[in-house]
């Protein structure tokens, strides 16, 4: 076990540290609920430092998840050494998530943590664990709902820790992905009230892999009905008005059936879709 009293962080945050390991002592084993963001890697990853190969990742691979997502949960899990489940599932077999009103993100988890009853019976494992903070306690979070009504815990809120304590903490320990850009599911990107399709979550994920592979970190492409509102992160804005790129990228996001391509001049920012 690495011994994180010696990491270089701060004396609140190794206060937290302590308070997150004790999250884990006496559980029998713990799955975590792993989407490959930064928050649910050190709760894998605090919870193999506590209870080694007893701590299993559980990753729902579904329509709503990029592929390179899934291919990074993969290399997270053999860089930690964690065990992995890959349960697959399909949302847009549940109506109330095809709908997509306000409880979008409700009727995915609840679907979620359906799935990982059986896992539960067939591992003996009780304990279900997810990667949410503090900070996502002020925002409209439908989904933290979800996992208030199956039991899931939330370590990190358990030991106060904040969206900049899990990326330093993160760093400290040198996972891969400490610095990675907020993600979330593909049909994020589909504006509450527009029905989400199959064709709909794989042209986004196309845009939003050939925004990447142009260089750009922080991507969305809002899907408003064939219209495209694609959101960089604020200083990234010059860089996609350049003449060639703008082009390029506008005749790449045509070419995936968007009529219409727009720039959202506020950038990137979370639940971009609602607002």
């Amino acid at each position: 076990m690495q011994d994180l009293h010696l990491l270089p962080v701060s004396r609140d945050l190794q206060a937290k540290t302590a308070t997150l390991l004790d999250c884990f002592e006496g559980l029998n084993g713990v799955l975590v609920a792993f989407s490959g963001g930064v928050d649910s890697t050190l709760v894998l990853k605090i919870a193999a430092e506590v209870l080694g190969a007893r701590a299993t990742a559980v990753t729902a691979a579904s329509p709503t998840l990029p592929q390179e997502e899934l291919k990074a949960v993969r290399q997270l899990c053999e860089e930690i050494g964690t065990p992995l489940i890959v349960a697959s599932t399909n949302q847009l077999d549940v109506e109330e998530f095809v709908r997509n009103d306000s409880l979008r993100c409700y009727h995915c988890k609840t679907d979620l943590y359906r799935l990982l009853a059986p896992i539960q019976q067939e591992t003996g494992i009780a304990t279900i664990v997810d990667g949410a903070h503090v900070d996502d306690l002020g925002d409209d979070r439908p989904g933290m709902q979800a996992a208030r009504e199956f039991g899931v815990r939330s370590p990190l809120v358990e030991a106060g820790f904040r969206k900049a304590d899990v990326r330093a903490l993160a760093k400290a320990l040198g996972l891969s992905n400490w610095d990675k850009p907020a993600a979330a599911c593909l049909s994020s990107r589909i504006p509450r009230g527009i029905k989400i399709t199959e064709e709909k979550l794989r042209r986004i994920e196309q845009a939003e892999r050939l925004l990447k592979e142009d260089g750009f970190r922080q991507v969305r492409v809002r899907d408003h009905d064939g219209m495209a509102r694609v959101e960089v992160d604020p200083t990234e804005l010059s860089a996609l008005l350049e003449p060639v790129r703008r082009d390029r990228i506008t005749r790449g996001l045509k070419a995936l059936g968007f009529q219409f391509v727009t720039l959202d001049l506020e950038g990137y920012r979370p639940g971009g879709s609602v607002r």
